[in-house]
């Protein structure tokens, strides 16, 4: 499966990879930006399954029951019970406490549609996780996937921000207005 998922990403689609997501990492966080399209989400498991990449996403309990839940696990949905928690961010801290490996893939920006700030649930589950964060983005532009190395959080959260819109200037999504 991830040689013909490989063929069809870079040979047929014409895609090309920039950095490569760490392999010697149990768990992180991957931001990616920007989302500006439903095809964002199959482009990702492509890549999940052309890198070999064990990533998760997290996705409400109730989507993993019957008929169709085992499709979003084998995706590698991971549900999260919110009825233990009023707050998602400490659902998905305590998701990463329980396993032993666990990489999470969301979109920091939280919908499709054009944004100027970033949502911070993100940034607060790497944090209470203590992992490291991983940028990456599919650049429609130049038909590039962009993967940074491991960022470390530091106390100054304005300052890791700029970071990471740094590292997302002049990308172009899907839909290039969105971007």
């Amino acid at each position: 499966m991830k040689l013909f998922i490989r063929f069809i990403l870079y040979t047929l689609l014409g895609w090309k990879t920039k950095g490569s997501f760490p392999k010697d990492l149990k768990k992180y966080v991957i931001i990616g930006a920007p989302h500006t399209h439903w095809l964002d989400f199959f482009l990702g498991i492509a890549i999940k399954f052309a890198e070999g990449l064990p990533a998760n996403y997290i996705g409400k309990a109730a989507l993993f029951n019957p008929p169709f839940g085992f499709i979003f696990r084998w995706l590698g949905g991971t549900p999260i019970d919110r009825s233990k928690s009023n707050n998602k961010v400490d659902a998905i801290v305590d998701v990463f406490n329980t396993h032993e490996n666990f990489i999470l893939a969301l979109s920091p920006e939280g919908t499709r549609k054009k944004v100027y700030k970033w949502k911070t649930g993100f940034y607060y589950i790497a944090k209470g996780a203590n992992v490291p964060i991983v940028m990456f983005t599919f650049n429609f532009k130049d038909k590039e996937v962009k993967v940074s190395e491991p960022y470390y959080l530091t106390d100054d959260m304005q300052n890791d921000f700029n970071f990471f819109y740094s590292f997302y200037e002049g990308v172009v999504g899907k839909i290039p207005e969105n971007s």
